[in-house]
């Protein structure tokens, strides 16, 4: 049997993880941003039990919450269009991220990649509507965080 504070880490995607912890995630993340004034508001807004919010709590944690290191690596599959690593970068910098090296691949067939390695230090957003802006550019086909360090 397993000590108590020998606890194993996963790391795990959202659609796979059990409603009530959906929840919990939820209900934390608007405490966090001051979206409630309380537990009790939260769970209601939420749709979860407070019992439920309780069990999980401690135990269920956004990816970005528990990554605290300032150093991030991504990559990019993107588009060739003039102006478009211009325009990534232009999303970066009003992130409040620094770019700490840039690798752009000659483009082969209308595609090239591009990894960055950014400083988050000064990051004034999260990382997943950081990630998600960067998705949602028109030219972006993927992005992927490759790791991440001190």
């Amino acid at each position: 049997m397993q000590k108590k504070l020998d606890k194993r880490f996963f790391l795990v995607r959202e659609d796979v993880l059990p409603e009530a912890m959906q929840k919990t995630l939820q209900a934390k993340e608007m405490i966090e941003r001051g979206k409630v004034l309380s537990v009790w508001d939260a769970v209601n807004k939420a749709g979860l039990s407070r019992s439920a919010f309780y069990k999980y709590r401690d135990t269920v944690f956004p990816f970005h919450s528990v990554v605290k290191e300032r150093i991030i690596t991504l990559f990019f599959h993107l588009e060739d269009r003039s102006g478009t690593l211009s325009e990534l970068l232009q999303i970066v910098a009003s992130s409040g991220c620094n770019v700490l090296t840039i690798h752009q691949t000659i483009p082969l067939q209308g595609k090239a990649n591009v990894t960055l390695s950014l400083n988050t230090g000064d990051m004034q957003i999260d990382m997943n509507e950081f990630i998600h802006r960067l998705k949602s550019l028109e030219f972006v086909d993927k992005v992927e965080i490759l790791g991440s360090g001190a």
